[in-house]
Formats: C-alpha cells, sequence, structure tokens
C-alpha cells in the first residue's frame, strides 16, 4: 500500500460517524495523519485534510487531535506554504479552525505569536461559514465503475472540498464553498454522459423531495493543480463499499482496514 492508498481509505472510514473515535483512539493512525500534511503529493495533503475534518466533527476527538505532537504546527505551515491550491489552503484553515481552543491564553506574547493566536477566531467566523453540504440523488450510480466517474467529476469542480457515498441509496453527500452554485455539481455529473443528479430536500412535512437542477448554462469551474484520483483498477473504492456503505460492517472490515493502515503509518513514518 502507497501512502495515498492508506489516506483515502482512512477518509472513507473517517466518514462514518461510527469510525471516528476509533481511529483518533489509534496510537498509528493520527500521527500519521500529521505526517501526511508534510506530504509532496497534493492529492495526499487534500485526503488527508478531508479525513482530519471528518474526525474532528466529533466532540470527543478535539482535545485529542489538537494536542497530537506536530498538528497545530503542521496546518499551520501547510495555510503558509505557497503553491498551494485554493481548496487545500481553504480547508487547512477549517481543520485549524475547529481544532483551536477558544480561550485566551494568559501568557506574555510577542506580537508574532499575538497574530497566530487571533487566526483561529478568523478562521471559526469565515471559513466554515463558507462551506454547505448538499445531498445528491444520481441516477446510474449503480456499482463502483459509475462510483469512480461520479468521483473524477466531482473531484474536478473547484470549490468541492469533500463527498461520501451511500451506494445503497444511490445518493452523494457533497460539502462545497458556500458560493458554489448546486447547479455546478448536477452540470458536471451529467457531463459524464452516463450519470445524472438531483438535490435531496425535505418538504415542509418533514419529507424528502427530488429536485431537479438546472444544467444549461451553468459554468463549472475546474481545478486546475490538484490530481485526478486513482484509476478504478488501483482504486481501493471496490473493496471498501460495503464497509463505507454499511454502518453494521464498522467492526468486521472497517476494523480491518483500521489495523492495515495504522500498520502501514508506523512502518511509513517518514518516506
Amino acid at each position: 500500500m502507497d501512502a495515498l492508498s492508506v489516506v483515502t481509505q482512512l477518509r472513507d472510514l473517517a466518514s462514518e460517524p461510527q469510525n471516528r473515535e476509533a481511529i483518533v483512539q489509534d496510537q498509528g493512525c493520527l500521527p500519521g495523519l500529521v505526517l501526511f500534511l508534510d506530504h509532496k503529493d497534493p492529492k495526499v495533503l487534500f485526503s488527508t485534510l478531508q479525513t482530519l475534518r471528518y474526525l474532528a466533527e466529533s466532540p470527543h476527538n478535539i482535545n485529542t487531535m489538537k494536542n497530537e505532537l506536530g498538528m497545530m504546527v503542521s496546518l499551520e505551515t501547510l495555510i503558509e506554504r505557497t503553491g498551494m491550491t485554493t481548496d487545500i489552503t481553504d480547508l487547512a484553515k477549517e481543520v485549524y479552525g475547529v481544532l483551536s481552543p477558544q480561550t485566551q491564553r494568559p501568557t506574555c506574547q510577542t506580537p508574532e505569536q499575538q497574530k497566530r493566536k487571533n487566526k483561529p477566531q478568523f478562521f471559526i467566523n469565515s471559513t466554515i461559514k463558507k462551506a454547505k453540504s448538499v445531498t445528491l440523488h444520481i441516477q446510474g450510480l449503480d456499482g463502483a465503475d459509475q462510483r469512480g466517474v461520479c468521483e473524477e467529476a466531482l473531484l474536478r469542480v473547484k470549490g468541492v472540498v469533500s463527498f461520501t457515498f451511500q451506494m445503497a441509496l444511490k445518493r452523494c453527500t457533497v460539502r462545497i464553498r458556500a458560493d458554489l452554485p448546486t447547479e455546478s455539481l448536477a452540470t458536471a455529473i451529467a457531463a459524464t454522459k452516463v450519470l445524472s443528479a438531483k438535490q435531496v430536500l425535505k418538504n415542509e412535512n418533514g419529507e424528502e423531495v427530488l429536485i431537479t437542477l438546472s444544467t444549461s448554462g451553468s459554468k463549472v469551474e475546474e481545478n486546475s493543480h490538484l490530481p485526478d484520483y486513482l484509476p478504478e483498477d488501483e482504486s481501493p473504492e471496490k473493496d471498501l463499499d460495503r464497509a463505507v456503505s454499511r454502518t453494521g460492517a464498522k467492526q468486521d472490515t472497517g476494523g480491518s482496514w483500521l489495523n492495515t493502515a495504522a500498520s502501514f503509518l508506523t512502518k511509513t513514518f517518514y518516506w
């Protein structure tokens, strides 16, 4: 397994709420994710940040994550690194903001330290509010091949932060920047020629309804630097579908992947 495969597995496991605390409690996964924040491959960086953002959704994980050796420093370094795509920088800021302590530290600080201390509040007030979640029902999402096509289409859309699938329901939950029109997602998916998307919303009675999204005249701004996902024959998604979509598989498939990932991270702290 390589770094990209492992972090992709962890990201998909972390997308399931019942897996998040187990991942953080594992002695190998969190230190490895911190090291991945210094990786040269933009795709590894992006997947690592997605994983950390999912893990931070659990309030019980916050203290452990922010106190993990090198976590906050690595996030700050990544935020300030030049040459990064906007999506990577914005997501790094969001993770940093979620993990940063909200209390004031009663210590003497230099102007530079004071500047760094004020960063989290800035991120919390702005960056997190710039993200929203959209649930799509995707016609044609019948298997791993179609899922791979959908992943590639979504990854090309600038402003997409993360996405997870519920294959049994033919649904995809996409986290996007607030200024990205939902129609852009439908347009990108329709461009595959084999898939189409409708938005899932609830009406005034709390019932789910499918809303048709316009795909005509909607401009899709594509990422120019972030690499595409691995080809399907190299991707671990085929074996992971059931682990991600079946919540009952947590103890078998999920645990197996967690052990594999932890073992890999422990053996490859440097590359």
